[in-house]
């Protein structure tokens, strides 16, 4: 059975909490072991062994499905921003046309981009 997941926000900041404690406490060697700092903080044992070894906290990502990266974000971001310094207003379809441009010219895609006629590349 999957684990379920805590939607409370409260509770997951207090979680968050709990997990660096343990860390700390880890770091500091006043607790031996991860499973022992679990029990006594009330966490995950896994989720505190993988955030023990490196692993970043999962809402301190980026999300698996942004269509743009960082970088083109702020570069479309300031491209809306130049567009309003000239008085005009950006509209949705101009925006999407530069937020495909900036994807279609910055990464390869497995399958067909929003602007496979530019790429030479077929359709599916």
């Amino acid at each position: 059975m999957p684990p379920t997941r805590n939607k409370n926000a409260k509770s997951s900041i207090e979680i968050e909490g709990r997990i660096e404690l343990a860390i700390s406490t880890l770091k500091k060697q006043e607790i031996s072991s991860i499973a022992e700092a679990a029990r006594l903080f009330n966490v995950p044992y896994t989720t505190l062994y993988h955030r023990a070894n490196g692993r970043p906290a999962r809402i301190s990502l980026r999300a698996n499905s942004t269509k743009l990266t960082e970088t083109e974000e702020d570069q479309l971001v300031q491209w809306i921003l130049d567009l309003a310094k000239q008085g005009i207003p950006p509209r949705p379809a101009s925006v999407e046309n530069m937020a495909n441009h900036l994807s279609c010219h910055t990464r390869s895609y497995l399958s067909s981009p929003p602007c496979w006629p530019e790429l030479g590349v077929k359709s599916d």
